[in-house]
């Protein structure tokens, strides 16, 4: 778990164009095999950005299709109203190509929609297009990002495109509410992993049953994994549950109702991938809060279910790849894929 990949239990993944930088994550491995020409095309899970912020750091392709597009079955569910399979590639054509094969119903996941996904094709059109005014203007924001952003929105107005910046007040509740439900998932999905039905068992002799648990448990699952299960126990608790997850369930509502409403004037909506580029190794190790920070960009269409996909657009100052994230409303991922396409040719 974590935007970097330094918490893996097999070692941190390393970025291809820096090794002193990290990848991203959580799916940074995934990304990493496509952006080293290891795989043409990989998947990971996006339950927050784990797709999107690591395609960023690696500037390759990164697909999150709408919840419920493509099956969660085989996936070890962190978040399960969340989570979703994504895509990796260097070419949009090819990561549509990979959804057009793993979208689809399965009787093993019942969240899946039957709805088939239309085949994808080229079809240059001009766009009705929005960006929130608070993402590019956030304080935590790159200003090399936020620059080169604008410069790119103002090419498509130019080239015929309607671009419009547009005010959304729930901006600043986005991340609170996303890490207040996932939290809480986690710690009743990870409650299995108990070393009796799932997962590690520790080897110690002799324990009885609740020292067996807290062994197993406490040996078993790293410290950012703990941290979250923990958070998540804390909001489901009585006397905290009515005032942090019941209140972040109704946020998410709101965020669902405005998105729906925003998407009956626009076609797509443009933020930022990630606040910074590749950060250092070690850099947020020693600040969660930082790491959280940086999914401001991309927790969004989770909450709200709708598709994502970052595009590798750009080269910092700094050498390191970072791209612009493009959104639809649900099961829109044609007209998505089509203008990225677009965008990517241009």
């Amino acid at each position: 778990m974590g935007s970097t990949n330094e918490n893996s239990a097999y070692g941190k993944v390393l970025n291809a164009r820096c090794t002193k930088r990290v990848p991203g994550g959580s799916s940074g491995g995934s990304a990493v095999s496509v952006q080293a020409g290891m795989a043409m095309v990989s998947l990971g899970s996006d339950t927050g950005g784990s797709v999107r912020q690591p395609a960023d750091f690696c500037g390759v392709v990164g697909l999150k299709p709408t919840y419920g597009r493509v099956s969660r079955y085989g996936l070890v569910a962190y978040a399960s109203s969340f989570d979703q399979i994504g895509i990796f590639g260097l070419t949009v054509p090819d990561v549509a190509r990979t959804l057009e094969v793993i979208a689809g119903p399965d009787e093993f996941d019942s969240t899946v929609a039957r709805a088939v996904i239309p085949r994808f094709h080229p079809k240059p059109a001009s766009y009705r297009i929005a960006y929130f005014k608070e993402a590019l203007n956030h304080k935590g924001l790159d200003p090399e990002i936020r620059e080169a952003i604008l410069d790119r929105l103002d090419e498509w107005r130019k080239a015929g495109h309607t671009v419009t910046p547009v005010d959304f007040g729930l901006f600043d509740f986005i991340v609170p509410a996303y890490y207040v439900l996932t939290t809480a998932e986690a710690s009743s999905n990870l409650a299995r992993f108990d070393g009796v039905r799932f997962g590690y068992r520790t080897t110690g002799e002799g324990l009885e049953l609740t020292a067996f648990y807290k062994q197993t448990r406490s040996e078993g699952f790293g410290r950012e994994v703990k941290r979250r299960i923990l958070l998540g126990t804390f909001v489901l608790s009585a006397g905290y549950y009515d005032a942090y997850f019941t209140k972040a369930q109704q946020v998410r509502k709101l965020l669902v109702d405005h998105t729906n409403l925003l998407f009956n004037d626009f076609d797509i909506l443009i933020l930022p991938g990630s606040p910074t580029t590749a950060f250092e190794q070690g850099e947020k190790m020693s600040d969660p809060v930082a790491m959280y920070l940086a999914d401001i960009y991309t927790v969004y269409a989770n909450l709200t279910g709708i598709p994502g996909i970052s595009l590798p657009l750009f080269t910092h100052t700094n050498g390191m790849p970072f791209g612009i994230q493009a959104m639809t409303s649900r099961f829109k991922e044609l007209p998505l894929l089509q203008f990225s396409h677009q965008m990517m040719q241009q």
